[in-house]
């Protein structure tokens, strides 16, 4: 038995909840997959997973293995890395996430050009709106939007995000335009469902006021204009961002959008921004990982990757626009990262 290619075939399955996935995956029969954990199980003298027609769960000592199995193969990894960066050539599985909308435009585009750099890195993206685990379930590193809880992760800060309210011309001019974020009662305000994000509402900074009293930290707050947060509610309320987006530019009320997705419709007339001058500070845009100490090549060069094209205002213009394929992109770069 490969014990190696055993334990990588243990993880893929345990990770997908599927042999059939993960033997796709591995380019492989899900009967190849299914005699490697079988040989496992034996080898150890204990059953990792219980399989069924319909699913896949660990068992007791399959949970703890995984973990163990994750540690093993990014210490193997990491060792591969270190030698390939002497020939500074990246190799192995490159395991990502992002948030589903903002990976489809900005993070999905990039990955191909990416491995075209690399050829020898696999690579796998996963896209969900839960903030995934990335140290139990394998992942290398996130893309992760908006403030981000204290966390042992390392996270570097690598754009801007803010959010503004947005609205389609017929809208406005059926409804009227807002002028302070206490009117949004009166209009149709498009939400992110309650089994969604979102979960303060929607922010705003409140214009400065002037005090005569004497200073003190509430006093400062005030003068420099105080955060608020509205808890808007409409007639129509969804758990999928895109769908608020689209209900937005067809006409159906105002939402509450991050700048990376409605940018191009703001500049072409699509869509007109409103409340601007209540506008929230920008959060930003991360990139997550679990520790810097040996951080395999290419996840190094990856990081990179992302900080020169984000770093590109045309990037967010044209939704993903592409820097040339080699343009500023070196291993040196990537050293300075972090």
């Amino acid at each position: 038995m490969d014990k190696l290619k055993a334990y990588e075939s243990f993880v893929s399955v345990a990770t997908r909840g599927s042999l059939t996935a993960a033997a796709r995956a591995e380019g492989v029969a899900a009967a190849v997959m299914g005699r490697r954990l079988d040989a496992l199980e034996e080898h150890l003298g204990v059953k990792l997973l219980v399989r069924t027609t319909r699913r896949i769960s660990l068992t007791h000592e399959g949970s703890a293995f995984l973990e163990d199995c994750h540690k093993l193969l990014a210490d193997v990894a990491n060792a591969e890395a270190s030698v390939s960066a002497g020939g500074i050539r990246a190799s192995g599985h490159l395991r990502l996430t992002a948030p589903a909308g903002f990976g489809r435009r900005h993070v999905a585009p990039l990955v191909p050009r990416f491995r075209a750099l690399h050829p020898q890195v696999v690579i796998s993206l996963n896209l969900s709106d839960r903030v995934v685990d990335l140290t139990a379930e394998g992942f290398d590193c996130a893309v992760r939007v908006g403030d981000l809880p204290d966390s042992s992760l390392v996270s570097v800060r690598i754009a801007e995000n803010r959010r503004l309210c947005v609205a389609a011309p017929h809208y406005l001019q059926r409804r009227g335009v807002p002028r302070h974020p206490s009117e949004l009662a009166q209009h149709d305000c498009l939400v992110l469902s309650s089994d969604a994000s979102q979960t303060r509402g929607w922010a705003f900074r409140l214009p400065p006021t002037v005090s005569t009293a004497p200073a003190s930290a509430a006093a400062s707050a005030h003068a420099h204009g105080e955060l608020v947060h509205i808890r808007p509610v409409g007639p129509l309320d969804c758990s999928d961002g895109q769908v608020l987006y689209d209900w937005c530019l067809a006409g159906f009320g105002i939402a509450w959008r991050s700048t990376w997705e409605v940018e191009n419709e703001i500049a072409s007339g699509q869509l007109v921004a409103v409340l601007e001058e209540f506008a929230a500070p920008p959060n930003g845009v991360y990139v997550v990982f679990p520790h810097a100490k040996h951080l395999p090549l290419r996840v190094r060069l990856w990081i990179d990757y992302l900080k020169l094209h984000y770093s590109q205002p045309d990037f967010w213009k044209t939704r993903g626009a592409l820097a040339p394929l080699t343009a500023g992109f070196s291993v040196d770069l990537a050293e300075k990262i972090l």
